[in-house]
């Protein structure tokens, strides 16, 4: 037998084993979670060796928790942009348009390509190694995604278990870097899927636990917030912390704005796009001179400015200085995420709010560190998305009950804000910057996939339009055709003739029967998708619609009751997926 067949053969068996097993899509998940915590433990090695050698640090030092960095030291952030445009330029030749887990899920069914993760991954862990104030979550989440989905497309999976491994992966990454199993499956079910599916429930959990169990094995140091609540939460500070979401939603929004901004503005100067991350790293230098806390992730100084107070006029400059950092980082040119950021930025505006009641009432209305917890949640969630994320993340971090249902309440705020006056996560946001519409992870890629020219049927007699209506009769009885379409002497379109109509009484039989057509200037292209093609006809009014090409040539005819049909059979099939019948 040939070695070719000799593997496809046990593939083919494993396979089907899991296809027919829930048990064994769960030890799919759990070799999927222990890869994915271990590629963790290998990213955040290499940038926290990068920042020692780069920055000469004591050992066990973070970046962000040092107290001053000399004007030598903090020339390395232009060397790391110019090491970033070097690897970039390195591998174009590889790249394609970068797919991260979120659209992978929303458009193309959990497909990732392994180069293109590979890339993000060495731009982020460079960027952040350099110093540069991003976060390595995205690396982080792009290889455990990207483990899952290679293995799944081998395995020939459904789409629907491809797309919940896939968020496995990257919520097994999430869990492992923050030790925090819970946090990473939800941030699985919320960010990378899209939606609570129950089939789901089991494997994603295997492998957030296996994740932080390898992490934990091989001696990782996880991002936890090592602080509890001083006193339980009162009623009424459910009410202050809402207030407190409110705030952070705005605060979110304005950041992810803000990047946006900065961006397009890089990229409107008259400069090579190699410069951008040289010049944004000297940017840098001037804001981390005055506070080396704005560097990198900032885990380092999370703990540092949870634990030792300072003032609140000292507070607001770290706010605004790590809010500087972050969006120049992100607007110029260096790879990662905002996550750790906007936990950082979010206990930051906790303080402050918990301050500025203090000043107000004249007494301590609510604890700050109580305020720090709930505002670094809501702000995160104003960025990330996903409000059970964050209050498990801080569950977590604090084993506080009372206090987590103050952040639950927080984060509902802010999502519900952010929500109906933004509509985007910061990820989906870049993704409609760049043209697309993604709202979420929600599998949207079969509506795209059902197109027009998947659903016509060919057109291949179409009539002259201007033919009399007496000829048009002879050439089509009644009952012979009941729609026809019309074509002009160029061979375009000139609209659809109903057949009945050109029987009814008082019309001039010796008039073209181009004056009767109708639907003329409403027409179809065979690329666009069903959404697309229920709205023109609704907007036509018309039981039938010609599908034309670039030269509005006829190629073919849809009609609407065939269309409703196919999008009502897919959404079906799309919700028994969800709801996880095998």
């Amino acid at each position: 037998m040939p070695l070719r067949s000799r593997l496809t053969l046990p593939l083919a068996r494993l396979r089907r084993g899991i296809r027919a097993s829930e048990f064994a899509l769960i030890a799919l998940a759990v070799v999927i979670g222990a890869s994915a915590g271990l590629g963790t433990v290998i990213l955040g090695a290499l940038a926290r060796t990068l920042q020692h050698w780069m920055f000469a640090l004591p050992t066990g030092q973070r970046l962000s928790a040092t107290d001053s960095l000399s004007w030598a030291q903090l020339a390395m952030l232009p060397v790391g942009g110019a090491v970033l445009s070097i690897f970039s330029w390195g591998v174009r030749s590889k790249r394609r348009r970068m797919v991260d887990a979120v659209e992978a899920n929303a458009l193309h069914g959990g497909r990732m390509a392994v180069p293109d993760s590979l890339v993000v991954a060495g731009q982020t862990v460079i960027s952040n190694g350099f110093g540069a104030s991003v976060g390595l979550e995205a690396a982080y989440a792009q290889i455990g995604s990207v483990v899952a989905s290679v293995a799944g497309a081998a395995l020939q999976l459904r789409r629907s278990d491809l797309r919940n491994l896939v968020g496995a992966g990257a919520g097994a990454s999430i869990a492992a870097a923050f030790g925090a199993p819970l946090a990473g499956a939800f941030y699985a079910f919320e960010i990378v899927i899209g939606a609570y599916t129950p089939s789901a429930i089991a494997p994603i959990a295997a492998a957030a636990i296996s994740a932080v169990f390898v992490s934990q094995l091989f001696g990782a140091q996880p991002y936890v917030i090592d602080t509890v609540a001083l006193f339980p939460s009162e009623s009424h500070h459910y009410l202050l912390f809402a207030g407190l979401g409110g705030l952070c939603a705005i605060l979110g929004i304005g950041l992810m704005r803000l990047v946006a901004i900065v961006e397009q503005g890089s990229r409107a100067m008259p400069l090579p796009d190699w410069m951008r991350p040289i010049l944004g790293g000297a940017l840098l230098m001037p804001i981390a001179f005055w506070s080396p806390q704005v560097l990198s992730s900032g885990h380092g100084a999370l703990h540092m400015d949870i634990a030792v107070g300072a003032s609140l006029g000292f507070v607001a400059l770290v706010f605004l200085a790590k809010a500087s950092a972050s969006v120049v980082s992100l607007g110029f040119g260096f790879r990662g995420g905002l996550f750790f950021a906007s936990l950082f930025l979010g206990t930051l505006i906790g303080h402050l709010f918990a301050g500025v009641l203090a000043l107000i009432a004249g007494y301590q209305v609510v604890e700050p560190h109580d305020a720090a917890m709930v505002g670094m949640a809501a702000l995160a969630v104003a960025v990330v998305g996903g409000p059970m994320t964050m209050a498990m993340l801080v569950l977590e971090a604090t084993q506080d009950f009372a206090l987590t249902g103050a952040v639950l309440a927080a984060a509902l705020v802010s999502s519900t804000i952010v929500r109906e006056t933004f509509g985007y996560s910061f990820s989906t946001w870049r993704l409609h910057l760049r043209g697309e519409t993604i709202k979420s992870a929600r599998d949207i890629g079969w509506i795209r996939a059902l197109t027009v020219g998947k659903m016509m049927r060919r057109e291949t007699r179409a009539t002259d339009c201007e033919i009399s209506i007496r000829e048009f009769r002879q050439r089509f009885p009644l009952g012979a055709a009941s729609r026809v379409v019309l074509i002009n002497a160029t061979q375009h379109y000139a609209g659809i003739v109903q057949t009945p109509v050109a029987y009814a009484d008082g019309l001039d039989p010796d008039a073209g029967v181009g004056t009767i057509a109708i639907n003329a200037e409403a027409a179809l292209s065979v690329d666009m998708d069903i959404v697309t093609v229920m709205k023109r006809f609704d907007a036509s009014g018309a039981d039938e619609l010609a599908v034309l090409d670039s030269d509005r040539h006829v190629v073919g005819i849809l009609s609407e009751s065939y269309v409703r049909r196919r999008y009502a059979e897919e959404l079906e099939k799309a919700q028994n997926d969800l709801f996880g019948e095998r």
